[in-house]
């Protein structure tokens, strides 16, 4: 399925289309900036997407076919990324559904292009016949409201976050 919708709000025009095979490396840079950091903490180090536990999201993406990104596209350069696939991570549910990942700069949050990314990706999943898909997010996180908004679900939670589904039945 091919994505490429223009999109125009917040005096900008962008696009929202399928990640090409040769953006794949894009990927370690916006799970790194997926990383949500309380207001006032220091980032980690970049090195800290090449544990296992987060290695999971990006290592040898596109090798399966339940493997999909949509990118955000502003004037010729990617602003935010939304990626799937069924793995083990802070989201899993079952081995049916896939896990989400998404990121934008931060330059860009707060002006709907997310949401407009997170939209399209279920419009996605929904049509390659998933029943759901699942993610993981901090608490403290204001794309919590945003998720909620798009019909995700508390389906589990631990003492620092939500792990969120959205059923498509």
């Amino acid at each position: 399925m091919l994505f490429n919708f223009l999109y125009c709000g917040d005096n900008m025009e962008y696009i929202i289309r399928e990640l090409k095979k040769e953006e794949y490396i894009l990927l370690r840079d916006f799970l790194y900036e997926a990383i949500y950091v309380q207001e006032g903490q220091n980032m980690p180090p970049k090195s800290v997407v090449d544990l296992p536990e987060l290695s999971v999201y990006i290592s040898g993406f596109g090798k399966s076919r339940c493997d999909k990104a949509l990118a955000a596209e502003l004037n010729g350069k990617v602003i935010g990324i939304v990626w799937c696939r069924i793995m083990n991570d802070f989201g899993h549910i079952d081995n049916e559904t896939p896990s989400l990942a998404m990121s934008l700069y931060k330059e860009y949050r707060g002006r709907k292009i997310g949401t407009a990314l997170l939209l399209s990706m279920i419009r996605w999943i929904k049509k390659s016949g998933y029943k759901a898909i699942s993610l993981s997010v901090q608490k403290e996180n204001y794309a919590v409201r945003m998720y909620k908004k798009a019909g995700f679900k508390t389906v589990r939670e631990t003492s620092e976050e939500f792990i969120m589904l959205k059923n498509f039945e």
